[in-house]
């Protein structure tokens, strides 16, 4: 079996499908590489491309009215993009950048929409994961406006920590904390601000650094505390 039909697999919108049609998916799209900090997609450009990330990682952005990058969400290995502007064929609504060397399975517009056609499923699937990335929305904005600049970098942890992390004994390590500029542009605050906070969670046991690695000690009691 070809490695991107494999690779497909693991995509959830495309897990049930059987291995003829990853195939044949395989056969109208392409694939490309990014290099770390090359932009994938833009703010406004024309959406007539799904993108899935078969190796890698990149970060969501908009900018704000005084010119400062907000990062809406960090995707990994098997997550998708541009839905939005396939479904609606409106312009994109955020950038997309490499984060770290990146290989991107490209699907046009047209050949997805037949996909959705042919393959209802896909559907389902696709609405379930719009739902989940609307809730995480939603639990970011409540804490962007509520919470104080503490519970705004806990918020940023637990959601790396539920994506990516890796829980054993109640443990949960996070191998690749983003910089700490994103975290802050992913917070709403400032470098300074990650830098005292995380200095403050590791100094109280919440948390053990090392280097790009974060270990959240208490997975449960974090949660308890800062949600």
């Amino acid at each position: 079996m070809e490695i991107v039909s494999t690779s497909l697999q693991f995509v959830p919108i495309f897990a049930d499908l059987p291995t003829e049609t990853l195939l044949k998916i395989e056969q109208i799209g392409s694939k490309k590489r990014y290099t770390k900090e090359e932009p994938i997609l833009l703010e406004e450009d024309a959406g007539n491309v799904l993108f899935v990330i078969l190796s890698g990682k990149v970060k969501v952005s908009r900018s704000s009215s005084d010119g400062r990058e907000v990062i809406l969400t960090i995707l990994g290995d098997m997550d998708f993009f541009g839905e939005m502007a396939i479904l609606d064929g409106l312009a994109r609504s955020a950038n997309v950048i490499a984060i770290e060397e990146s290989e991107v399975f490209l699907i046009q517009r047209n050949d997805f929409l037949q996909l959705l056609h042919d393959h209802p499923e896909i559907s389902v699937i696709l609405l379930q994961e719009l739902t989940a990335r609307l809730r995480n929305a939603d639990m970011k904005i409540k804490a962007l406006s509520l919470k104080d600049a503490e519970g705004k970098v806990a918020t940023v942890l637990l959601q790396i920590a539920e994506y990516s992390g890796k829980i054993k004994s109640g443990v949960v390590e996070i191998d690749k904390l983003p910089v700490q500029q994103d975290l802050a542009n992913m917070a709403g605050t400032s470098r300074e601000t990650i830098s005292r906070t995380l200095h403050s969670f590791a100094k109280r046991g919440f948390v053990e650094i090392d280097g790009n690695k974060l270990r959240i000690t208490n997975f449960e009691k974090f949660k308890e505390t800062f949600e």
